[in-house]
């Protein structure tokens, strides 16, 4: 049994033959599937394995004032890239990569698993602006560490000091949460967006488009050779209605105290300066901003990321007495209302004092506005009602964003009685009025609002859209820019239109407000005011606390009608208006000092200069077009005005449409 031999059946036999020939026609197709059916795919594949992406970074636009000079231009700096698409362990080389990087291992580690879901053949952007060694300790461990690269960036350099910082903004990395928002869909981990100002607004104006170059490397990751390149496309450059010169004077002129400046011409709504204070240093977020530096800014009570000049919402004081003369003029009250100011009056049981203890005596419109009695303005208010307020307040632009082309402006306050019904969900009280009347109780603005309505009233209702961007110098097609120049006429009557400018215009006279303003030789005229902050009882019981003082307001243009200029001053803790005052005008000085310097420009075949200033009138009658001669008779007039220049005579003045 144990000699006889086995014998394969025929049946095994022909499975196993079978079950041979399966495997061969399978290995078969497969080599089939690899190297013919999907032969382009894994091609594709293995040029990725040899072939590597490095991206090239397109440099942000440049932003340049109204006359071409450079705001914020760019500087080169490298940056540290961790390639993630090499066969090294990169947790495991995070010892070396941090040391060399002046960085903490975990931060590497962090970084890794927070793209680990990005695509491998994404670089990661490691650190920014490497210093020269932390360059040299790359590039000499290129063998160790091939995951490491560097790739040349252009940062963003704005001036020192915080110069123009809230105008311009900063910018940042953009972050996961901006990433899973629709408008940053595009973007990828690493690039640069804007975070705050012009640069946020315009962001996708400056931003270019980035290139990139392919690189030959080795098993090792390892780059052996280049193939091609994709230049970047840098960003278009921005001009702004900024003009520097007035910039620099606003900057000084508010140096070391707290508060915004902003001035604008109100023919056009163009910016010609922007000012807030205190300030932050843009450069310190052009690379990275640490997180204590961050949390210093954030909790720092003055706010310095603030823009005040758009989102400091606060009570206007006097400064609201030429709305309420507008309003009162057309409601046909102001015109006819006398008051014999003794230091304060009873409105519905309560005494409300003026600021002038002793009283003004006997006062009109004129001489309410130019040395700003209360008692006319609470009695006016009474007479208006909190309703009426509202209308002219809210027509000239109060309680609403102005559509100034800067990220996050608020709207403000202006309170009426269905106002307070919807917010508080109470009845409104008529001794609330009264405090409105003279820019207090509910009432909160910002200085650009402030500019803008005051600039309407001086432009005889003329009111324009505030725009800090040159929109005949944009790219076509990147924004929408028809609202800047959209125009609302809001009327005023002729005579109320004089009599409110004139008083203005005595604001920095002997007789008003702000006499130490005055600079001889410029027709300004203005109004000043003075908030509180706290009520007069608290402030009674801290006199010597400067964190209750009363923040100081000022308004001004020149001329007094039609104006070339006009200048909001925010004085915070400033007391008194007539020092935010002095700060306007010497905005407004250097703005008239340029342009006596600049050539004289000719209207267009008319043989023509348009010029500011003031003249005299024989006739005394200021709201003609009839050709008069410059020198003759003793009425002051102000405003602009035509001079003839193709005359063989003297030259003469004509008063410019719209004059009075």
């Amino acid at each position: 049994m144990f000699g006889r031999e086995e014998k394969v059946s025929a049946l095994r036999l022909t499975a196993v033959q079978y079950v041979v020939v399966f495997i061969f026609l399978l290995l078969a197709y497969g080599l089939w599937r690899l190297q013919v059916m999907h032969s382009d795919e894994y091609a594709l594949l293995a040029e990725k394995n040899r072939v590597r992406n490095v991206p090239i970074l397109a440099p942000r636009g440049k932003i340049l004032d109204r006359e071409g000079r450079v705001i914020v231009d760019n500087y080169p700096s490298f940056s540290a890239l961790l390639l993630r698409d090499s066969t090294r362990d990169l947790n495991a080389d995070a010892e070396a990569i941090a040391r060399g990087l002046h960085l903490n291992p975990d931060e590497v580690r962090q970084r890794v698993r927070r793209f680990a879901s990005m695509p491998q053949y994404q670089p990661i952007f490691l650190k920014e602006d490497i210093t020269p060694d932390e360059l040299a300790f790359i590039e000499a461990h290129k063998n160790e560490l091939p995951e490491l690269e560097t790739i040349m960036a252009h940062r963003r350099l704005y001036p020192r000091n915080g110069f123009m910082a809230h105008l311009i903004g900063y910018v940042g990395e953009v972050t996961e949460d901006m990433l899973n928002q629709p408008q940053f869909e595009l973007y990828t981990p690493g690039d640069v967006v804007g975070v705050s100002g012009v640069e946020k607004q315009y962001n996708n104006i400056l931003i270019g488009k980035n290139g990139s170059r392919r690189a030959l490397v080795n098993s090792h990751g390892r780059e052996v050779g280049r193939l091609d390149e994709t230049p970047a496309e840098p960003g278009k450059q921005l001009k702004l209605t900024v003009d520097l010169d007035l910039q620099i004077a606003a900057e000084q002129a508010i140096e070391g105290k707290n508060g915004a400046i902003v001035a604008m011409d109100p023919h056009t709504g163009e910016i010609l300066a922007m000012v807030s204070r205190p300030t932050f240093d843009p450069n310190d977020f052009a690379v990275k901003v640490s997180r204590e530096e961050w949390n210093k800014l954030v909790d720092d009570p003055d706010k310095p990321l603030l823009n005040k000049a758009i989102q400091a919402q606060l009570a206007p004081g006097s400064t609201f007495k030429v709305i309420m003369a507008t309003a009162g003029w057309q409601e046909g009250i102001a015109q006819t209302l006398h008051v014999n100011c003794t230091g304060g009056a009873t409105f519905y049981g309560r005494r409300f004092g003026c600021w002038v203890k002793s009283g003004h005596g006997p006062v009109d419109l004129p001489k309410a506005i130019y040395q700003s009695c209360d008692v006319f303005f609470y009695t006016l208010a009474e007479k208006l009602g909190i309703d009426r307020i509202a209308k002219y307040a809210t027509a000239f632009g109060l309680g609403q964003k102005t559509g100034i082309d800067l990220p996050n402006e608020v709207s403000g306050v202006m309170p009426s009685e269905e106002w307070k019904i919807r917010n508080f969900k109470q009845k409104w009280f008529a001794g609330e009025t009264i405090s409105v009347g003279i820019g207090q109780g509910a009432v909160a603005i910002t200085p650009v609002q402030l500019m803008r309505a005051v600039g309407a009233i001086s432009m005889d209702g003329r009111m324009v859209v505030p725009h800090v961007i040159d929109p005949t110098n944009l790219p076509p097609g990147y924004v929408e820019t028809a609202h800047y120049t959209e125009v609302k006429e809001v009327p005023i009557d002729p005579t109320g239109w004089n009599t409110i400018t004139d008083a203005m215009s005595r604001v920095l006279l002997p007789e008003g407000t702000a006499p130490s303003a005055h600079i001889p030789g410029l027709d300004i005229a203005g109004k000043t005011g003075s908030a509180q902050i706290v009520s007069l009882a608290l402030r009674a019981k801290h006199q010597n606390n400067a964190d209750f003082a009363q923040n100081g307001w000022f308004v001004g243009f020149t001329p007094r009608r039609n104006p070339d200029i006009i200048v909001c001053v925010l004085f915070e803790g400033g007391e008194h208006g007539k020092l935010a005052a002095r700060l306007a005008t010497q905005v407004i000085k250097a703005y008239v000092d340029k342009q006596r310097r600049q050539p004289t420009k000719m209207a267009s075949g008319s043989g023509k200069v348009e010029m500011s200033g003031m003249w005299t009138d024989s006739t005394g009658e200021g709201d003609t077009d009839d050709t008069k001669e410059v020198a003759s008779g003793d009425h002051l007039r102000a405003g602009r005005f035509l001079i003839d220049i193709a005359r063989k005579r003297a030259p003469l003045a004509t008063a410019a449409p719209g004059l009075r």
